[in-house]
């Protein structure tokens, strides 16, 4: 199975110019606890970095920053690990572990951001599919006791 049949189209993204207080509001208007930041490139949207509210928290307020001068660039994690949305699931979840990150940005081989693949999204895909193959025993089970009293 590929990335792109669980990866969420719906990626909230900022530039990297953008204030942390535009970012934070960014993310409480849409309900997310990170953001991609991208660049255009050409046509392409590309990640640069992605900006979690952890790092607004550890890099800018526990330090007792002036948020007013710090934008999303100064704060957020630079060059992402992504992962291509002709990838195999097998193939991103290991690098997601190998990289220690959560979520990946997915990208078109050029390199445009088309989703983001959340390991919460993968575990979610994977309860649904056991549950069927539960499903699927019990229906099993019930044909054989209809069959054989």
């Amino acid at each position: 199975m590929n990335v792109n049949l669980m990866s969420n189209p719906n990626v909230a993204t900022v530039a990297a110019d953008a204030s942390i207080f535009d970012a934070a509001a960014l993310m409480r208007t849409e309900h997310v606890g990170d953001l991609i930041v991208v660049e255009p490139r050409g046509s392409a949207s590309v990640p640069v970095g992605i900006l979690t509210d952890r790092d607004i928290v550890v890099g800018v307020v526990a330090k007792r920053i002036t948020a007013d001068a710090v934008t999303v660039g100064d704060a957020m994690t630079r060059n992402p690990f992504t992962v291509r949305e002709d990838a195999s699931i097998e193939f991103a979840l290991r690098e997601m572990r190998r990289y220690g990150v959560r979520r990946a940005p997915v990208v078109r081989a050029n390199g445009d951001l088309v989703g983001v693949i959340a390991i919460d999204d993968v575990i979610e895909h994977l309860a649904v599919q056991m549950s069927r193959l539960a499903d699927l025993i019990r229906i099993e089970q019930d044909a054989e006791l209809k069959a054989r009293p």
